[in-house]
C-alpha cells in the first residue's frame, strides 16, 4: 500500500507547553521541542496506514532553513473555535538539538493571548495559582514527508513486537507547529503520536462533509456494498470507520481538494 506522505500530523505528549522570561518579558516566551529524534512510534491510522515510524536526525534541516518565512504558530492547529487559525507569535528560534526539533516563540500583545493563550499554557487557576500546561496541552506539527527509508519485513524487536513495516523519516517539509489539546483517543499515553486522523475528521466535521463521507465510507465497506444497509453515524474516531484503509485515503484527499 502507497502511504501518504503529505499533511500528516504527530504530537508529543509527554510534556506540558513551556513559558520562561526572557529580559525583555515576564514570562510569555514559550519554548520545547515539537518533536523527537530515534523515538520509534506505532502508527494506526485509516489514513496512513499501520507501521512504525522514527524521525532522524537532521530531518528538519533543510526546511528550517529554506521555509521558515512560510511556517506559522497556532493554537491546535487552528481549529479552536475561539482562535482559529490566529498566529500565536513570530518564530524567534529553531533549530536542531540532539534531542529533537526545537523552537522559541514570543507570544504577540493579543487579546486572545493574554485571555485565553496565556492562561492555559500557565495553568492558571481562578485563584491565581499557576500549575503549568502539563497534563493539559501537548506539541504537534503538521508536515509533509520529503524523504524517507522503508523496511517493509523486519524481525519482530523489543521497539517493534508485531514486525509492522518500519519507516525512518529523513527530510520533512514543516508547515506548522505549536500546542494542542490531547485528543481522547485510547492511546493517549504514547510519547509521540500520529494525529492525522483526529485533524483529518475535524476538517471534513468543519466542511459539513462528515455526513457524506460516512455515506461514501459505507459504501466503500464490503458489508455495506453487500447489505444495502442504512449509513451509519459519522465516525467519532480513527477506530470507528472500518473501511478499506485504500478507499479512506483516496476519499479523504477527495473530500479535501
Amino acid at each position: 500500500m502507497d502511504h501518504p506522505t503529505d499533511d500528516l500530523f504527530r504530537g508529543m505528549f509527554d510534556r506540558g507547553v513551556e513559558l520562561r522570561a526572557d529580559s525583555a518579558d515576564d514570562g510569555t516566551t514559550m519554548f520545547g521541542h515539537f518533536a523527537v529524534f530515534d523515538i520509534w512510534t506505532e502508527i494506526h491510522s485509516w489514513f496512513e496506514g499501520d507501521f512504525v515510524e522514527r524521525l532522524a536526525s537532521g530531518a528538519f534541516k533543510k526546511t528550517f532553513r529554506e521555509n521558515r518565512s512560510q511556517m506559522r504558530v497556532t493554537f491546535d492547529h487552528g481549529y479552536d473555535l475561539q482562535l482559529g487559525d490566529k498566529p500565536l507569535g513570530p518564530i524567534d528560534e529553531l533549530r536542531e538539538e540532539d534531542e529533537g526539533a526545537f523552537y522559541q516563540v514570543p507570544l504577540l500583545d493579543t487579546d486572545y493571548n493574554r485571555d485565553f493563550v496565556l492562561p492555559t499554557l500557565q495553568g492558571r487557576l481562578m485563584n491565581g495559582e499557576q500549575r503549568g500546561s502539563d497534563g493539559l496541552l501537548g506539541a504537534s506539527f503538521r508536515f509533509r514527508v520529503i524523504g524517507d527509508e522503508w523496511v517493509r519485513e523486519p524481525k519482530a524487536s523489543d521497539t517493534n513486537p508485531d514486525a509492522l513495516p518500519e519507516r525512518t523519516i529523513k527530510e520533512v517539509r514543516l508547515y506548522e507547529f505549536g500546542p494542542v489539546v490531547y485528543p481522547a483517543y485510547p492511546e493517549a499515553t504514547a510519547k509521540v503520536r500520529c494525529l492525522t486522523d483526529h485533524y483529518i475528521e475535524r476538517r471534513l466535521a468543519r466542511q459539513g462533509t462528515s455526513a457524506r463521507a460516512a455515506e461514501r465510507l459505507h459504501d466503500l465497506t464490503p458489508a455495506g456494498r453487500a447489505t444495502g444497509a442504512e449509513p451509519a453515524e459519522p465516525a467519532r474516531s480513527h477506530s470507528d470507520f472500518g473501511a478499506d484503509p485504500r478507499a479512506v485515503q483516496a476519499l479523504a484527499a477527495a473530500l479535501r481538494r
